[in-house]
């Protein structure tokens, strides 16, 4: 499959077999994945891969506000990815001050975390493997829950797992002068 197909098939996948997708599988996405470009190289994306029921469960009740619709992809999930970011680098020359050398500051971080996660949901697309990001989410929770480190933040969370049915097909897209503008 090359790059382009790959950008325009892959869909958000909310319907899952009953299947996990083995550890090694997603050492191998996670292998791809980390070349995501990042601000001065720093490679600020973490992944905690979560596998267990129990803890897809905590999340569905404890980690995505009541949003029901994310409460429900999560009810069939067979993986989840806890996608964070070293807090404090992106955005700086010198990660040992405290100045940004850009005017979006630590925004930036974010920047990076939406570049690693659409490269791991690509790469899981490559595999066979179906995505789909949620960002109603609570952040403090999530870190809880799964145990993150103080220095990292949750970006998002990607499920994950062999899609169920049939392929959703593309929704509509608007076109390419509705887009660019050329100065």
């Amino acid at each position: 499959m090359d790059a382009i197909e790959m950008i325009k098939e892959r869909r958000s996948v909310r319907k899952y077999k009953p299947t996990k997708v083995a550890r090694e599988t997603m050492k191998e996405i996670i292998e791809i994945a980390r070349w995501a470009p990042s601000w001065a190289n720093y490679q600020i994306a973490r992944y905690t891969l979560v596998d267990s029921d129990e803890i897809i469960k905590k999340l569905a009740t404890d980690g995505v506000k009541g949003f029901v619709y994310n409460i429900k992809t999560l009810e069939n999930a067979q993986g989840v990815a806890v996608l964070s970011f070293v807090k404090g680098k992106s955005g700086k020359l010198n990660v040992d001050k405290d100045e940004y050398a850009t005017s979006k500051a630590n925004v930036w971080e974010v920047f990076d975390a939406g570049i690693a996660c659409q490269t791991f949901c690509l790469a899981a697309h490559a595999k066979g493997v179906g995505t789909c990001i949620f960002g109603v989410i609570d952040e403090a929770s999530i870190s809880q829950i799964v145990g993150l480190p103080e220095e990292e933040t949750v970006a998002a969370l990607i499920v994950y797992g062999y899609e169920d049915g049939q392929h959703p097909a593309a929704t509509p897209r608007k076109g390419v002068d509705e887009i660019v503008r050329f100065v």
